[in-house]
């Protein structure tokens, strides 16, 4: 797995053709137990990665697509599930919690959820107020700089506009932003979000 901009977080990639851009997961590696967010499947080196950073405690999964490789983890490693409480209805499989706006899966880690995308309540993950990790919403297509997922996609263009409004709003501390989709951004972060607030709303 690839080290990313903080010494207890890692990720890992899979790139997919049909898009032209990287689908990626994050670690957190902590004490109490380590978090994966969107687990995609692993490369042999990269599985051995993980089982000697500890394997994994908890998985979260953004939206009912980001299911991934979430049950492997499971019965790997007997971790548990969170998923966004919006979806607890349909969601295609079981979750030992469900998260919305502010909820803590465990100290430092924040729920928040952004509305308007494919699915309902897709929830962002917010890291200690400054490394904002992201699902399918807010992406990277081109380097350096955050887009929304295209508006043929969007369930709710105004609602996800206003998401990322709020975003900016509420959490002037984000410096990074992980996308689940495309290129992240390490630095800058809240610039970007900015930067596509403008974009949205100009």
């Amino acid at each position: 797995m690839k080290a990313l901009h903080r010494k207890e977080l890692y990720g890992w990639s899979v790139f997919d053709e049909a898009r032209n851009l990287d689908f990626h997961s994050v670690l957190w590696v902590r004490p109490e137990g380590n978090v994966v967010i969107d687990p995609l499947p692993q490369s042999t080196h990269d599985a051995a990665h993980l089982r000697a950073l500890g394997g994994v405690a908890w998985v979260v999964v953004t939206n009912s697509e980001h299911v991934r490789n979430t049950r492997e983890l499971v019965s790997t490693f007997g971790a548990k599930v969170a998923g966004p409480r919006a979806e607890a209805d349909t969601f295609p499989l079981r979750c030992d919690r469900w998260l919305a706006t502010d909820d803590e899966l465990v100290p430092g880690l924040r729920a928040l959820e952004l509305h308007g995308s494919k699915t309902p309540g897709e929830l962002a993950l917010l890291l200690e107020d400054t490394t904002l990790v992201t699902g399918d919403l807010i992406r990277g297509h081109v380097g350096g700089r955050l887009n929304l997922l295209p508006e043929a996609k969007l369930k709710d263009a105004a609602k996800a506009r206003a998401s990322v409004r709020e975003l900016v709003a509420r959490w002037p501390r984000i410096d990074a932003v992980l996308v689940g989709d495309g290129w992240p951004v390490f630095r800058g972060g809240r610039a970007a979000l900015e930067e596509l607030s403008r974009q949205l709303h100009g």
